[in-house]
């Protein structure tokens, strides 16, 4: 069962969210191989989109870090919202044992959130602790 959330944190003021991407952008090259919250980086990198109708490529859509455990978390910025800037948290979390398929989403990805949280350091940068919204 693939487990999936999406955590958002509106509002957020621009120049304090684009420190945290800076700040993780940075940390990009030497992820690969460490542990975060008991899970292991397996690959870390800023993406790009590639536009399947007319091939134009986007690049700095994002940053994905994959671990070793079947979990992967996307952070991007939208900056969609009325006012500042939305930090968007996606996370995965891939799971085999049958013992654990039943669990909330919440459960199941608990350890990737911390990570996540660690990794971006968003409380220290921001001061949000909690997101607005989560599907």
């Amino acid at each position: 069962r693939c487990y999936y959330s999406r955590h958002d944190y509106e509002a957020v003021e621009s120049d304090k969210a684009n420190a945290m991407m800076d700040g993780l952008r940075a940390k990009l090259p030497t992820l690969a191989g460490t542990q975060l919250n008991g899970l292991t980086v397996e690959s870390a990198e800023e993406f790009a989109y590639d536009d399947p109708v007319d091939g134009s490529r986007s690049e700095g859509q994002g940053i994905r870090i994959v671990f070793t455990q079947g979990a992967r978390v996307v952070i991007r910025l939208s900056g969609t919202g009325t006012e500042g800037a939305t930090i968007r948290i996606y996370l995965e979390q891939l799971e085999t044992d049958t013992d654990k398929l039943h669990a909330t989403p919440e459960t199941a990805l608990a350890d990737v959130r911390t990570a996540a949280m660690i990794v971006t350091d968003l409380t220290a940068k921001t001061g949000r602790t909690d997101p607005d919204v989560i599907t």
